[in-house]
This record gives C-alpha cells, sequence and structure tokens, in this order.
C-alpha cells in the first residue's frame, strides 16, 4: 500500500531512520564542541507570561531530587501561602526558603517599606550566596524589585558575577534590566499567548498558588 508521496510503509520507515541518522550525526559534532563540564549557571526568567517562578521551582524540586541543596528567597510574594512552598519545606535538610517579600507595590502602597523589604532580602540573599553548601539559589520576583529601583543593579550584577564557579542562581520576574540579561548564561522569556485571567478567571488553588 502507498503512502504519503506515494512512499510504501517500509520505504517511510527507511527514509525516517535515514532523515535520524543525519539529525543524531549533527547533534553528535554539536555536542563534542561543548568542552565545559561543569559551571555554575545564572539563568533569568523573564516575560509577561506565565511560568517564570513555576519553572524556577522545578528546578529546585530537581536539584533537591540529585540530592542538591537549594536556597530560595522570595523578594515579593510573602503574603501568598503557595503549593510549592508546602512541599519544599518538607525537605529541610536540602532546601531553605525565606519569605521576604510584603506584597506587590500596589498592595503596599509604601515606597520606604518596599525598600526596606527589598533590601532586607538582598541582604538574605548575599548571605546564601556567600554560603559554599548551597548548590543553586533561586532569587524569585527579584526582577521586580530591581525594575522599582528598589535595589542597586550594578551592586545586583556585581555580586552574583562573582559567584562561585560552581553555583547556580535562578532570577525571576518580568522586566528583567538588560544589565543583567548581558550578565546571564540563560534567558528565557516567557510569552503570553492567552490567559484565562482576561476573562475574568480568578488565580486558581494548584496552578497559580
Amino acid at each position: 500500500m502507498k503512502k504519503k508521496d506515494g512512499m510504501s510503509e517500509a520505504e517511510l520507515d527507511q527514509h525516517h531512520a535515514e532523515r535520524m541518522a543525519k539529525r543524531k550525526a549533527a547533534r553528535d559534532r554539536m555536542l563534542a564542541t561543548k568542552t565545559i563540564e561543569e559551571k555554575g549557571l545564572l539563568i533569568v526568567h523573564t516575560g509577561k507570561g506565565k511560568g517564570k517562578s513555576t519553572a524556577a521551582f522545578g528546578l529546585a524540586a530537581r536539584a533537591i531530587g540529585n540530592g542538591l541543596k537549594v536556597g530560595i528567597v522570595q523578594f515579593v510574594k510573602g503574603k501568598w501561602e503557595t503549593g510549592e512552598r508546602v512541599v519544599l519545606e518538607k525537605f529541610p535538610e536540602l532546601c531553605d526558603i525565606h519569605v521576604m517579600g510584603e506584597g506587590f507595590s500596589w498592595d503596599t502602597q509604601d515606597r520606604q517599606r518596599d525598600i526596606a523589604a527589598a533590601k532586607a532580602a538582598w541582604a538574605q540573599a548575599k548571605t546564601m550566596l556567600a554560603d559554599p553548601s548551597y548548590a543553586l539559589i533561586v532569587l524569585d520576583e527579584l526582577n521586580i524589585v530591581l525594575r522599582y529601583d528598589n535595589l542597586d543593579i550594578t551592586d545586583v550584577v556585581s555580586t552574583l558575577e562573582a559567584r562561585r564557579d560552581d553555583l547556580h542562581v535562578i532570577v525571576t520576574g518580568r522586566n528583567a534590566k538588560p544589565e543583567l540579561i548581558e550578565a546571564a548564561d540563560l534567558v528565557t522569556e516567557m510569552g503570553e499567548i492567552k490567559h484565562h485571567f482576561k476573562v475574568g478567571v480568578k488565580a486558581q488553588k494548584g496552578i497559580e498558588f
């Protein structure tokens, strides 16, 4: 029986095998150029789409699953009770979570309070960055406080760049500063195509928190 493009099933199988062999050869050549075995990455999750913190907590869970110690500082979402926090707190020997935020600026409506909270959270982050026991540190919503200039971007970037060579750091939040993007090893921009909030659906338990 003839199938796609007049080819038989056997011919399609052979064609597929040849294509995959070429792809594997190309991938093997590409991988051969990657010579750095281990490197601590500065990762930035930004953009208007949902999933920035979610992806970061997923990486934290992956690290814990590999027996690596994780540190988390939450710069904004202090008032939220979140499912991921409940899960991660079940691994106290491998995960330290510091909830430092006072809420979003439109909630607090107090610039000096926001600045004080940001500085306290950054001081905690610096302490963790200097602790050699951590393999991965998540600075959740750091981009938000940087956006409002509640922290000195120069200090933040220089501190992150001076971290030890094997330490991974993930920074989340919309509107990442160009200086941070330039310093990062990996930047992912979450793009919004559709969002249920825009048609009147509130934040859902197990999805948003």
